[in-house]
């Protein structure tokens, strides 16, 4: 997919992977529309795209409210026109410390799960119809080693990404006859907030730069060469059917 010119929406944009995917996805010309639940959040990294000469427009939605999803693919559309690569970066790690599985609530699985996997759902289901019917475009779902790998403590979004991938399976096989290719990318371990947040004590010179990331992902997003409904773990350079 060449991404000069594209009309590209990225959740959780505003720090982290999301927030590199948009400068270097702007650097290379595409027309951003960037979501966070703050939009306050999102003024800083909206400066900077503007200022280098990007499209750049920000809207404030939470992707665990079912409610917020049709403003939201509403107003993409208005601004950007019909959506051609949807990027789904935001994520939820459930209280912290991160805990057992026995000792996690239901409501707070919920809400993991509401974030990480019926909100890509929910807006992939409002706007992949549009991609059909023009036979094109490309969603990319962030994920993780927890979706493969059983870790202690990390139950909750460990589910969650496991299904995530699945997703991204399904939705090539139904709709990789129109055009419209999904693949999961589990971009290993980044010196980001989150990782932070559920890993304090790690080394951060052992972690990617999520700038390093998101310009591996850029490379997956042109090529042509990826399988429709493919996982591509970058740490190990595998692509998983």
């Amino acid at each position: 997919m060449e991404i000069a010119g594209t009309s590209t929406l990225i959740t959780g944009a505003s720090r982290g992977l999301g927030a590199a995917l948009a400068l270097e996805l702007g650097r290379q010309g595409a027309r951003l529309l960037l979501v966070s639940r703050k939009r306050a959040a999102l003024e800083p990294l909206l400066g900077r795209l503007r200022e280098a000469g990007a499209e750049a427009h920000a809207l404030e939605a939470d992707l665990g409210n079912k409610d917020d999803i049709h403003p939201l693919a509403g107003a993409a559309a208005a601004l950007l026109g019909p959506i051609d690569l949807l990027i789904h970066n935001a994520s939820e790690l459930g209280p912290t410390p991160l805990r057992l599985l026995l000792d996690t609530e239901c409501e707070d699985l919920e809400r993991v799960l509401a974030v990480n996997l019926l909100g890509p759902f929910r807006l992939s289901r409002a706007i992949a119809g549009s991609m059909a019917l023009r036979e094109q475009g490309t969603i990319v779902h962030v994920s993780s080693d927890a979706a493969v790998n059983a870790y202690s403590h990390w139950g909750a979004y460990s589910v969650s990404k496991a299904a995530l991938d699945h997703l991204a399976r399904l939705w090539a096989v139904e709709l990789g006859a129109r055009g419209v290719r999904s693949f999961s990318v589990d971009p290993g371990e980044m010196d980001t907030e989150m990782h932070r947040a559920a890993l304090p004590d790690a080394d951060p010179t052992t972690l990617a730069r999520p700038e390093t990331v998101a310009a591996r992902i850029a490379e997956l997003i042109r090529s042509t060469a990826i399988e429709n409904g493919a996982r591509i773990a970058l740490d190990s350079q595998e692509t998983q059917p």
